[in-house]
C-alpha cells in the first residue's frame, strides 16, 4: 500500500535497489504528447552517481525501458509503464550490516514495521527509487512545457556556506554547474568545504530552492488538497528531506502583516498580479499567477565512514564504520528529484483544472 502518488496524474513505483530493476507506472498522461527521450535522459544523468568528484562514484546507466503507453514517440493515453535495470549493485558491501541497525537509516523502522528488511542498500527505502520519480517527473515537465511552465531547482546553501544571490536574480532556466550552486563567486569555497568533508569521512546537510514560473492562477483544491500542501507532501516524501517552506517561509513567523501582505496590481498585459511575493505564489491554497518559490532542507547523508555507535537486532551494543560509496552531501543529486516531484504536482493540478472550467 501507499506506493502511489498523485490524483489525476498518478505515479506508482516498484522495485528495490539491489533487485533486478526498479520501475513505475504513470497514469493520466494525455494522449498525443510527443515525448522527448533525450530530455528524460538528461534529467536522469543529473541524478545518477559518478557525475563529479563530489558524489558517490558508483556507475549506474539509468536507462529507462518504456513498456507501454508510448507509440511512435507519442503518448497514447494508456498508462506509461517503464523499468530501469539495476546494473552495478555491490551487495557484499552490506553483508556486515545484515543484523545491525545503521544510525539515521530506515533499517530499524522497517524492521519494526514489517519484521523483515532487505539490508542490501536499504532495499525499498534506498534513494535508488528516486530514479523512477525523475523519469516520471521528466514527462510531467513536458506536459508543463506545452503551457510555457518551467521550473528549476538549485542549492540555496551547503552547510554553513550560503548562496548570496536573491531568488529573483537567478535566471530560470540557467546553466548548472556540478554542484547545482548558482553563486559562482562562492563556489570555490563550497568545493573546498566538500573536499575537507570527504577527507574526514563525514557529510553535511543543505537547502534546495526551487522556482516555478508560468503557472496560471487558480491551481489547487481547497480545502484538503491545497497547492502548497500537496507540494509539501510530495517534497517531504523525498529521502533525507526534513523541512519545507514556501515564500517567506519561516521568516513570516516574526514579521508583521504590514510587511508580509502582498498588494495587488496589474502588469503590462493587464493581468492581476502582486507587487511582492511573500506568499510564494500561493494564497488560500491556490496559485495566484506569481512564481512559486519553495525551499526544502536535507539532512546530512546518513552513511558516513566515521565510527558510530549502534545496536544489533538483539539490542547488543555495536560499533560500526560504514564502508562503501557515499555522497558527502545528498542534496546535490536531490536537485532533479525536487524538480520531478514539483513537476508532477503542477501537472496533476493543471490537468484537474482543465476539468473544472470549459
Amino acid at each position: 500500500m501507499f506506493n502511489s502518488f498523485g490524483n489525476y496524474l498518478r505515479l506508482t513505483t516498484f522495485g528495490e535497489s539491489h533487485g533486478p530493476a526498479i520501475g513505475g507506472i504513470l497514469d493520466g498522461v494525455p494522449a498525443g504528447l510527443k515525448i522527448n527521450f533525450d530530455s528524460i535522459r538528461k534529467d536522469l544523468q543529473r541524478r545518477k552517481p559518478g557525475q563529479s568528484n563530489f558524489v558517490t562514484p558508483r556507475t549506474e546507466e539509468d536507462e529507462p525501458e518504456f513498456l507501454s503507453g508510448i507509440f511512435e514517440g507519442q503518448t497514447t493515453g494508456a498508462p506509461i509503464g517503464f523499468i530501469i535495470r539495476n546494473t552495478n549493485q555491490k551487495s557484499s558491501d552490506y553483508d556486515s550490516l545484515k543484523n545491525i541497525f545503521r544510525p539515521s537509516h530506515a533499517d530499524y523502522t522497517y524492521h519494526a514495521k514489517f519484521g523483515i528488511r532487505d539490508h542490501r542498500g536499504g532495499g525499498r527505502s534506498s534513494a535508488r527509487e528516486m530514479a523512477v520519480r525523475v523519469t516520471a517527473g521528466a514527462i510531467a515537465k513536458q506536459i508543463l512545457a506545452r503551457e510555457n511552465i518551467i521550473l528549476q531547482a538549485y542549492l540555496r546553501n551547503i552547510g554553513h556556506i550560503h548562496n548570496t544571490l536573491m531568488p529573483w536574480s537567478i535566471p530560470i532556466p540557467h546553466e548548472e554547474n556540478e554542484l547545482r550552486f548558482p553563486d559562482h563567486q562562492t563556489l570555490p569555497a563550497v568545493k573546498e568545504f566538500l573536499n575537507k568533508l570527504m577527507e574526514e569521512k563525514d557529510s553535511v546537510g543543505a537547502m534546495i530552492e526551487c522556482q516555478i514560473h508560468g503557472l496560471p492562477a487558480g491551481l489547487g483544491e481547497p480545502l484538503y488538497a491545497k497547492f502548497h500542501a500537496q507540494l509539501a507532501f510530495a517534497i517531504l516524501s523525498i529521502n533525507a528531506s526534513k523541512t519545507f517552506e514556501i515564500g517567506a517561509g519561516y521568516g513570516a513567523v516574526s514579521s508583521r502583516g504590514s510587511q508580509m501582505n502582498d498588494a495587488f496590481t496589474t502588469n503590462e498585459n493587464n493581468e492581476i498580479r502582486t507587487m511582492t511575493n511573500f506568499s510564494g505564489g500561493v494564497q488560500g491554497g491556490i496559485t495566484n499567477g506569481m512564481p512559486v518559490v519553495f525551499r526544502v532542507g536535507f539532512k546530512p547523508t546518513s552513511s558516513i565512514g566515521k565510527e558510530q555507535q549502534t545496536v544489533d537486532k538483539e539490542g547488543n551494543p555495536q560499533t560500526i564504520r560504514i564502508e562503501g560509496r557515499h555522497d558527502p552531501c545528498v542534496a546535490i543529486r536531490a536537485v532533479p528529484v525536487v524538480e520531478a516531484m514539483a513537476a508532477l504536482v503542477c501537472a496533476d493540478f493543471l490537468l484537474i483544472q482543465r476539468m473544472r472550467k470549459l
